[in-house]
């Protein structure tokens, strides 16, 4: 366990190593590492502005969970306000270095919003959140911070920490914006006026003092363009979303049957949604990554005819490194089962049949949360026609 209280203090950091030396030389061994941003943020509020902000997040995350836009995801509501107190959470940490990871793939094309936006609109295809298309960040990001976190201690000696990315209760979005990173986009998503907010965020909590940067101001004006293209309007107010609309917690977090309310606007979505991003101006600004990690694998862009008829030890094997294998075989094939039946509404001919040749070989599957939903893909095609007559 990296805590900060399991460094003896007779093994801490020299005080006599300067905090902002230590900090220059932070940033530039996490550029070296692939990190595009690094920041950093004090633990517990330092003033009377930042003590009035600490009261405000917890007044919203308290809030949000009040109205269950949580949904499923019970951690969240079972952390409680652990989530906005960085000391309660990692007990000795005085700092927070917020970091930043671009993931768009270096051999992405300038009209990457067009290409992405052309897969969307065809039916037939299977279209995968861009962050999903490379290896699972998870892993990347993580591993990365620990070695950081490893030349720090060549360089200083020992010290209290630890690492997170999207692994813990931790509010990703709000110490990387009072840390500098960038603001909080209407979309709840970090903005960043030299990255747009295609890009993972991971946190090193460690027990230096280390110089805070400035919260970063809004850049999103009037423009609400994110909300207005949202398919199932999950961003219920500005800096507010209901999870439970969320194609992106539907097809990923949540365990159970898609409502059917929401299964017509996921369209061909079958693993996340960046719709919002897309949409967003600032994008225009993506960096491309260095890291081989997250160059594209052939999975998006598949036909779901294909990818409906793998077999569990198929889709073990497509997805191995990627954060989709996470969840799991039976939900995949609930996703695309939803699509199939979207892409049946207005199929024809040899297309149409295809479709229900591959939905009816899984009517008999064993589980009964993909029978349901191939039931639900099987009759879009019905009402198509019944609407045709």
């Amino acid at each position: 366990m990296e805590s900060p209280t399991s460094t003896p203090a007779s093994e801490r950091p020299d005080p006599r190593v300067d905090p902002a030396e230590l900090a220059r030389s932070i940033r530039t061994w996490a550029h070296a590492l692939g990190f595009s941003g690094v920041a950093y943020c004090d633990a517990l509020p330092r003033d009377d502005a930042a003590d009035a902000r600490s009261r405000e997040t917890e007044r919203r995350l308290r809030d949000w969970l009040d109205r269950g836009y949580h949904g499923t995801m019970e951690y969240m509501a079972r952390h409680g306000m652990r989530r906005a107190r960085p000391t309660e959470l990692v007990p000795g940490t005085v700092t927070v270095i917020a970091v930043r990871m671009d993931y768009l793939p270096a051999t992405a094309d300038e009209d990457w919003v067009d290409a992405s936006w052309a897969v969307l609109h065809d039916a037939r295809r299977a279209n995968v959140s861009r962050y999903a298309h490379g290896r699972d960040y998870h892993k990347v990001v993580r591993g990365r911070l620990q070695t950081l976190a490893d030349r720090i201690a060549d360089a200083i000696g020992p010290f209290g920490h630890r690492v997170f990315t999207d692994s813990a209760p931790v509010m990703e979005v709000e110490l990387a914006e009072r840390a500098g990173l960038g603001w909080r986009g209407k979309h709840t998503l970090l903005l960043s006026r030299e990255g747009g907010s295609m890009f993972f965020l991971g946190e090193l909590f460690v027990d230096l003092a280390l110089p805070a940067g400035e919260p970063a101001s809004d850049h999103c004006g009037t423009c609400t363009r994110c909300i207005d293209v949202c398919p199932t309007q999950a961003i219920v107010a500005p800096h507010v979303l209901d999870a439970r609309r969320c194609i992106s917690y539907l097809t990923i977090e949540h365990a159970g049957p898609i409502p059917v309310e929401f299964r017509r606007a996921i369209g061909n979505r079958i693993y996340g949604c960046d719709d919002c991003q897309l949409v967003c101006p600032w994008n225009r600004y993506a960096q491309r990554s260095p890291l081989a990690d997250f160059d594209v694998r052939p999975i998006a862009g598949r036909t779901l005819v294909e990818v409906f008829g793998w077999t569990e030890a198929d889709f073990l094997h497509h997805t191995e490194g990627s954060a989709m294998r996470r969840i799991g075989h039976e939900r995949w094939l609930r996703n695309v089962a939803v699509a199939l039946g979207n892409a049946l509404a207005q199929a024809e001919g040899a297309e149409r049949d295809a479709i229900i040749d591959a939905l009816s070989t899984r009517r008999q599957d064993a589980s009964p949360l993909v029978r349901e939903h191939v039931e639900w893909a099987l009759a879009q095609g019905h009402a198509a026609l019944t609407a045709g007559l």
